[in-house]
C-alpha cells in the first residue's frame, strides 16, 4: 500500500503561502537561548558557591586565630599567677641566711619578667593614676587626705596588658574623700 497524504485544495490556491523552512530556525534559536539561560544559571551558581566557600575559610581562619590568641592569654594568666608569688617572696624578709636564696628568687623573677616582655606582655603602671575601670579593679575604698578623689593609692595585684588588650586588671586601692 502506498501511503497518499492528504491534500488541501486550498493549498493549491496561488493566495497560500508556502511551508517556511524557518520552523528549524525557530527552533535551534529557542534552544540556544536555552541553553545560555542555562549557562547563566549555572555560572551564577558558580559565582554564589564561590563566595559562599570564600566566606566560610574567612570564618574558619577568623575562628583559628580567635582561639589560638585565647590559648596564648589562658597562658599567659596562668604565668602571671607565678609572677605573683614570685612578687610576694621578694616582699618577705630573707633574714641573715637568706641573700643567696633571694638573689636566686631575683633572678628568676627577672628572667619571667623578660619573657613576658618579649611577648608584648607589659605591667600596667597604676599607684598615683586616677582609677579607670577599664584597667583597675577597686576593691578597697579608703578614706585618705593626702591623695585626690579617685587616684590610685595602692596596688594589691598587679595588672597587665598585651599589646594595648588588657590581660588582667589591677586590683587596687582607691581614695575618696573624707
Amino acid at each position: 500500500m502506498s501511503e497518499e497524504r492528504y491534500r488541501d485544495p486550498a493549498d493549491d490556491s496561488p493566495d497560500a503561502t508556502p511551508p517556511s523552512n524557518d520552523a528549524p530556525a525557530a527552533v535551534a534559536e529557542a534552544t540556544i537561548a536555552d541553553l545560555q539561560r542555562e549557562r547563566d544559571d549555572y555560572y551564577d551558581r558558580l559565582l554564589r558557591k564561590t563566595a559562599e566557600f570564600d566566606n566560610y575559610r574567612k570564618r574558619v581562619e577568623k575562628t583559628r586565630r580567635e582561639q589560638a590568641d585565647e590559648s596564648v592569654l589562658n597562658l599567659l594568666r596562668d604565668i602571671l599567677a607565678v609572677v605573683d608569688d614570685f612578687d610576694i617572696a621578694l616582699n618577705v624578709d630573707a633574714g641573715k641566711g637568706g641573700a643567696a636564696y633571694r638573689k636566686g628568687v631575683e633572678l628568676i623573677h627577672a628572667k619571667l619578667q623578660d619573657l613576658l616582655a618579649k611577648y608584648g606582655v607589659k605591667p600596667i603602671e597604676a599607684v598615683g593614676a586616677d582609677f579607670d575601670p577599664n584597667f583597675h579593679e577597686a576593691v578597697i575604698h579608703a578614706v585618705s587626705s593626702e591623695h585626690r578623689e579617685g587616684e590610685v593609692m595602692e596596688e594589691l595585684q598587679r595588672g597587665y596588658l598585651l599589646g594595648e588588650r588588657l590581660l588582667r586588671p589591677a586590683m587596687v586601692k582607691v581614695a575618696k574623700p573624707a
